[in-house]
């Protein structure tokens, strides 16, 4: 496990999203990972047996807590049930940062259950630093804001997506979880350049990268999380490790999960893209295959991240 810190926060090295499946497997084995991603949502209010592999696993290895409900962005009240039960998680299992997405999930009340992009312009940028700046006080701990995939842009919108996370970052002290496979996703979808993004987040406030499979619909990029990572994200990881000189690093695979080695092997790729010189050579898009379950079904929705059966 790396030593190095970046807003006080530890590189934690390679890890993996907790998942129910893997359980059995985690608890048996106790693989050598260097850390453990869980998301909030799916342990605020357990205490069964998912709490019980919660608490095991946070005593044996480093932990994140990563939520999807947070709705930073929302023009709704800030939830301070949710965020008094986010913060009595994280009082017990003491994960070294908390983690949620700059995006909002619902409005009047109503859950969208989707994480939905923001108009990116000064007023939004005004609200969400107010949101920010009151969550951190209230949970006493860092929070740390990830660019989440897009499929619509606004036309208010007046600045890109990094511009907002960076004037976001500086007024605020936050850190920034960059994902890798949702500039991707999101440059596919808006017609931009990747390493336009990589090149102009603020490196200095990156404490973590996600990254992913992706379902290829031909017209679009769904973020599904259900494959091996291509090789272009992988080639944009190459290029935000070197330019951030690195951070936690955490393998996201929530649908068509495959055995725990699998996705251990995958995020381990991570060591082979960690120096040498950056390709300047266009990032090409697979193209995907004929015959892909996503097109035939006409897959048009971004993932679920909640897993509800492990409560």
């Amino acid at each position: 496990m790396a030593a190095s810190k970046r807003l006080g926060l530890a590189n934690l090295g390679l890890g993996v999203g907790l998942r129910s499946v893997h359980f059995p497997y985690i608890l048996e084995h106790e693989p050598d990972v260097d850390w453990f991603e869980v998301i909030s949502e799916n342990f605020m209010d357990s205490r069964g047996r998912a709490r019980y592999v919660l608490e095991a696993i946070a005593d044996r290895y480093p932990v994140v807590m990563h939520g999807v409900s947070l709705s930073i962005g929302s023009t709704d009240p800030l939830n301070f049930d949710y965020l008094r039960k986010l913060r009595r998680l994280a009082d017990e299992i003491n994960p070294h940062w908390i983690s949620d997405h700059l995006c909002w999930t619902g409005v009047l009340g109503v859950s969208a259950h989707d994480l939905l992009p923001l108009p990116l312009n000064e007023d939004s940028l005004e609200h969400v630093i107010e949101r920010v700046n009151v969550v951190q006080d209230f949970l006493e701990r860092p929070l740390v804001l990830e660019n989440p995939s897009s499929y619509v842009t606004f036309a208010g919108s007046t600045l890109a997506e990094w511009e907002f996370l960076t004037q976001l970052a500086a007024a605020t002290g936050c850190g920034l979880l960059l994902d890798v496979n949702n500039v991707y996703v999101s440059s596919v979808n808006h017609d931009f350049d990747p390493r336009e993004y990589i090149e102009n987040v603020p490196h200095h406030r990156v404490v973590q990268f996600h990254l992913a499979g992706h379902t290829d619909c031909r017209t679009h990029i769904i973020d599904t999380h259900d494959n091996h990572v291509i090789d272009p994200v992988w080639e944009l990881y190459r290029l935000a490790h070197q330019r951030t000189g690195g951070a936690s690093t955490l393998l996201e695979w929530d649908a068509k999960i495959p055995e725990f080695p699998v996705v251990h092997a995958e995020v381990l790729k991570a060591r082979q893209y960690m120096g040498g010189s950056v390709s300047e050579v266009p990032l090409v898009r697979p193209a995907p295959a004929a015959d892909d379950e996503a097109v035939a079904a006409g897959v048009s929705n971004p993932i679920s991240y909640i897993v509800p059966e492990i409560r």
